[in-house]
């Protein structure tokens, strides 16, 4: 099975989607630390079009995130899938990333 990566800009919002692994970090680095410099200020990577990611993939946007708060900006994380969000609190990165559910889901 090949690693599977969707990636849309929309404004500071980044969209991730697909099946996200160790295969496709150089690609998803790139595109994440590239839209963080095109975007100071505040950036949200929507991954709600997820489907599965591993520990490679999220210790990467971790480190993205933290590396970015650290130059004064902000870095979302949004609509994480339930697989996802359990994922980062069992590997202790939840703390390192704001994460929030969708609009529709906290209204």
């Amino acid at each position: 099975m090949d690693a599977q990566l969707d990636l849309a800009t929309d404004g500071s919002t980044l969209r991730i989607g697909g099946q996200l692994d160790v295969r496709c970090i150089t690609e998803l680095r790139a595109a994440v630390y590239d839209h963080l410099e095109a975007n100071p200020g505040h950036v949200v990577l929507d991954l709600s079009e997820v489907e599965a990611a591993d520990l490679t993939v999220l210790k990467m946007l971790a480190v993205a995130s933290r590396m970015a708060n650290q130059a004064g900006h902000r870095v979302t994380v949004r609509d994480c899938p339930d697989g996802v969000r359990r994922l980062l609190h069992l590997a202790h990165l939840r703390g390192l990333m704001t994460v929030e559910d969708s609009a529709a889901e906290t209204a």
